[in-house]
């Protein structure tokens, strides 16, 4: 099993410090979110012109890979639409430079469905974006969050796309959350499709507030995600999305990564 951890979840740490915990836990990979104060990753220092080597050859040597840019941008009802295929663009080009294989794409802009959407619209724009991307040899990913949360929706939409560089990255909080999937069913529709999945877990009240719990202390089945990939010979990486920049009240970065890490390992030794 590969796993990172994305960087949304240790927003207060510089890129030697991230490097450092990933490599004494004993992870596979940095999913990059940002770094520090900088959440737009072709701005983050270690990945300018002067120190973008000296960055890989770090990577490197401790054997740890970046699986993923992650972009912040979404193609519908984007009022800045042109700033958010331009950002796509940038972090297809920065990909291109560090060897990474996936740039992450949204929809929608929120979790769960927001409102009627022009997915035509969005079909168009993403399919344009994976032809740019095609030129650097970097591959789109598309999450399951807002109305593609819905495999039946994504399916319908990723068969649409019909791209080689072109793929799901498959938030499991979400499928579950939000459209009551059991991961066995999304898993049964975009297998074929997942080249990324996000991890998280977590609680509804009876307010219908979600509140986030470290891995394994909510109700959010990972470890029947987990079997459904096995089952299907998944090799992708589990990245653990730790939404502490979003939420400052969550337990500090270094005491979940290492309770992520335990627990997935666990999972592999069932």
């Amino acid at each position: 099993m590969k796993l990172s951890f994305s960087t949304l979840g240790c927003p207060d740490w510089e890129f030697g410090e991230v490097f450092a915990i990933a490599a004494d836990l004993g992870y596979n990979g940095i999913e990059v979110r940002g770094v520090g104060d900088e959440i737009y990753a072709p701005r983050v220092r270690e990945f300018q012109p002067e120190h973008i080597e000296e960055a890989k050859e770090k990577l490197r040597a401790a054997k740890i890979s970046i699986p993923i840019l992650t972009s912040g941008a979404y193609l519908a009802a984007n009022p800045n639409i042109a700033a958010a295929e331009f950002e796509v663009k940038d972090y297809v080009m920065l990909a291109a430079k560090l060897g990474v294989p996936y740039v992450r794409v949204l929809g929608e802009c929120t979790p769960e469905p927001s409102g009627p959407v022009d997915a035509e619209d969005v079909l168009f724009r993403f399919k344009s974006l994976c032809r740019f991307a095609e030129n650097f040899g970097v591959t789109l990913l598309i999450e399951t969050n807002g109305w593609l949360a819905g495999s039946n929706e994504m399916l319908q939409f990723i068969e649409r796309v019909d791209m080689p560089n072109a793929g799901v990255l498959w938030d499991i909080h979400h499928t579950v959350r939000f459209f009551g999937e059991r991961p066995e069913a999304t898993v049964s529709q975009l297998g074929k499709y997942i080249k990324h999945v996000h991890v998280k877990d977590s609680v509804r009240g009876t307010n219908g507030k979600i509140t986030y719990m470290l891995t394994g202390y909510g109700d959010i089945p990972v470890e029947e995600a987990y079997k459904s990939l096995s089952a299907i010979g998944y090799d992708g990486f589990y990245s653990y999305e730790w939404v502490k920049r979003w939420s400052r009240e969550l337990a500090e970065p270094g005491v979940a990564f290492y309770q992520y890490i335990s627990y997935m390992r666990g999972l592999e030794g069932d």
